[in-house]
C-alpha cells in the first residue's frame, strides 16, 4: 500500500526532516503541534496542521487520542513518530495499527520486547550477543544490595524502561546505593511510568559505538555501518561521527555482524540502532536497541548517500530494500554536532526568542534546524534546536570544515552550546580520535 498522506507525530527539526522526504515523494503531510509550537517552521511547511493541546508534552505530543483523532480527521493513512516522544511506545504503535493506519516503524511486539531493557538483555544473551554483566529487574533495596555485591562495584543503576540517559547512576559503594536507590526509582516512575530498576557492571573508560540496521521484513537485514557516540553530557550524546576513528577494522566488522544478528533475533523491521559499549581492549557489549530513527541518522546519510526516511517509508509500504549488503558503501567522514539551547557550562536550558539564527553554509555542510530567526524556544521540550552535520573526504578535512562551520554559526537571543562544541573540536584527544565517554567530563573539570 502506497502512503498518500502522512501524519508526523513529532515536532521541530525531525518533523522538518520527514517533511523534506515526503515533498520529494509527493506525499501529503499533516503536522500536529502544541499551542507553544504553532509558529514554528514545521507547522507552516506541512500541507495541513492540527493543534493537539497545551504546551506540556503530556497534554499534546504524548496525547495518543488527540494524535489519532487528528489522523482520522485529516484522512492520513500513516503516522511517522520521529524520535523521542511516542516513537518507542508499543501501545501507541498498536493503536495506530488498530485504527487501520500504517505505523512507520517496527511492530508493537518488537518495540515492547526491546523497550524493556531487562527483557532486551535476555533476548540478546539468548541470541549469543555479549551483554554487560548485570541483573534482572530489582524490586527493593535489599535485592539491589545483593545484586551489586554479586556484580561487583562500581555498578550502573538504570531504569528498565528508560532512555536518553535519564535516571542513570554510577555507584561506587553500598553507601552510594542506599543514597541513590529510592530517588532513582522515583525518577523512573515519573519519566517512564515504570519504576523497575536494574544494574550493570560499570565499564571504565568505554567508548559508545552504535550500528545502524535496516530490515525489510522480507528476509533482508542489513547494517549501514557504525557511528561513534562517545562525546556525551549526562549520558546524552553531543557529537557523533562515522566511521568511528577509534576502533580496529576487525572490531568494526564484528560489531556490524553482531548488530545484524541482534536485529534478526527479534524479527526486526525498519530502521533501528543497536548500541554497544566498547572497552579499552575492544571487547564490546550490547547496551540497548533503539527501535526508531536516531537523532544522528544524518551522519549515516552523509557517508552512505542514502535517505533513511525514504527507506523507512519504502519498508512501511511493504517494499523490499532495493539493495543488498554488498551494495552499501561508506565514503568519507561525517560528524554531527547537536546545537542545544542551554548554558554550555552548567547545561541549564536557555529558552527565549531567537533574535538571530544564521546557520553556516558551504560544501559538505548540512544543518537540520527546527527554528529560525524570531522563533520562540519554549521551556517545555528537549533543548536541542538544530544539528550541524559536516562531511569531508577524510576526518582531517571534516574537522577543518567543522571548526569553520561552528565558528560562523550565529545564534543570538539565547545561550547555546556552540562555544562548548568548539572547545571539544580543539581538544587534542578528540582531534586524534582517541577519546572515550569521559572526554566531556574531563574537559569541564579542566575549565573550572
Amino acid at each position: 500500500m502506497n502512503i498518500r498522506k502522512l501524519l508526523i507525530a513529532n515536532r521541530g527539526e525531525i518533523a522538518r526532516r520527514i517533511l523534506r522526504t515526503c515533498r520529494q515523494r509527493g506525499i501529503q503531510t499533516v503536522a500536529v503541534h502544541s499551542e507553544a509550537d504553532r509558529d514554528l517552521p514545521f507547522v507552516r511547511e506541512a500541507d495541513e496542521a492540527v493543534c493537539i493541546g497545551p504546551p506540556p508534552v503530556a497534554q499534546s505530543y504524548l496525547n495518543m487520542d488527540a494524535i489519532l483523532d487528528a489522523a482520522r480527521d485529516t484522512g492520513a493513512d500513516a503516522i511517522h513518530p520521529g524520535y523521542g516522544l511516542l516513537s518507542e511506545n508499543a501501545e501507541f504503535a498498536g493503536r495506530v495499527e488498530e485504527a487501520g493506519l500504517i505505523f512507520v516503524g517496527p511492530s508493537p511486539e518488537v518495540i515492547a520486547r526491546m523497550g524493556d531493557k531487562v527483557t532486551a538483555r535476555r533476548h540478546m544473551e539468548e541470541a549469543g550477543i555479549p551483554v554487560v554483566p548485570g541483573s534482572d529487574g530489582i524490586r527493593d533495596l535489599a535485592e539491589a544490595s545483593r545484586e551489586a555485591a554479586r556484580i561487583g562495584y562500581p555498578v550502573m543503576l538504570k531504569a528498565s524502561a528508560g532512555g536518553g540517559g535519564i535516571g542513570m547512576e554510577v555507584l561506587h559503594s553500598e553507601a552510594d546505593l542506599e543514597k541513590a536507590f529510592t530517588s532513582a526509582r522515583g525518577r523512573a516512575q515519573a519519566y517512564f511510568g515504570d519504576g523497575t530498576l536494574f544494574m550493570e557492571r560499570f565499564i571504565e573508560s568505554p567508548r559508545h559505538v552504535e550500528v545502524q540496521v535496516f530490515a525489510d521484513g522480507k528476509g533482508r537485514t542489513l547494517h549501514l555501518f557504525e557511528r561513534e557516540c562517545s562525546v556525551q553530557r549526562r549520558n546524552q550524546k553531543v557529537v557523533e561521527e562515522s566511521p568511528s576513528p577509534s576502533i580496529r577494522p576487525e572490531t568494526r566488522e564484528a560489531l556490524c555482524r553482531a548488530a545484524v544478528q541482534a536485529a534478526k533475533a527479534v524479527g526486526y523491521t525498519g530502521a533501528g540502532t543497536v548500541e554497544f559499549l566498547v572497552d579499552p581492549g575492544e571487547d564490546f557489549f550490547f547496551l540497548e536497541m533503539n527501535t526508531r530513527l536516531q537523532v544522528e541518522h544524518p551522519v549515516t546519510e552523509m557517508v552512505t548517500g542514502l535517505d533513511l526516511v525514504a527507506l523507512q517509508l519504502d519498508v512501511a509500504e511493504g517494499k523490499p530494500l532495493p539493495f543488498g549488503q554488498d551494495r552499501i558503501e561508506s565514503g568519507g567522514h561525517a560528524l554531527e554536532y547537536r546545537i542545544y539551547a542551554e548554558d554550555p557550562d552548567r547545561y541549564y536550558p536557555s529558552p527565549g526568542t531567537l533574535k538571530a539564527f544564521a546557520p553556516p553554509e558551504g560544501e559538505g555542510i548540512r544543518v537540520d534546524a527546527g527554528v529560525e530567526t524570531g522563533s520562540v524556544v519554549a521551556p517545555f521540550y528537549d533543548p536541542m534546536i538544530a544539528k550541524c552535520v559536516v562531511w569531508g573526504k577524510d576526518r582531517e578535512e571534516a574537522l577543518a570544515r567543522s571548526l569553520k562551520a561552528l565558528s560562523s554559526f550565529r545564534v543570538e537571543g539565547i545561550k547555546c552550546n556552540l562555544p562548548l562544541l568548539i572547545r571539544i573540536l580543539e581538544q587534542p584527544e578528540f582531534r586524534r580520535g582517541k577519546y572515550d565517554t569521559g572526554l566531556l567530563k574531563k574537559l569541564q573539570s579542566n575549565q573550572r
